[in-house]
């Protein structure tokens, strides 16, 4: 789902690895972000942190099943947006056993 307030656009998806957020994917969402134009920030459990930091990713105890929300303040960045989103739906490529 695409929402637009005018300034930002945020899509929502869930944990969905059975480890929930641990130190590779974290480093692997900061380093995808890293190459937006402007800030891309990831909500949940109520807090909003820096996409391009594995440390604040990890602050968020994201454990499978959490709701995730990623918002991109520059439309240009979509791509990496979906590329993030994509990431999260794929269990973070880790096999599921």
């Amino acid at each position: 789902m695409i929402l637009k307030d005018g300034s930002t656009i945020t899509r929502t998806t869930s944990v969905k690895n059975e480890l929930g957020m641990h130190a590779r994917p974290a480093s692997r969402i900061a380093q995808m972000a890293g190459s937006a134009r402007s800030c891309i920030w990831i909500h949940a459990n109520s807090t909003r942190v820096d996409a391009t930091s594995p440390l604040d990713i990890l602050t968020l105890c994201a454990i499978k099943g959490t709701q995730i929300a990623v918002e991109i303040e520059n439309q240009k960045d979509m791509d990496v947006l979906n590329q993030i989103i994509d990431f999260f739906e794929t269990g973070f490529g880790e096999s599921q056993k």
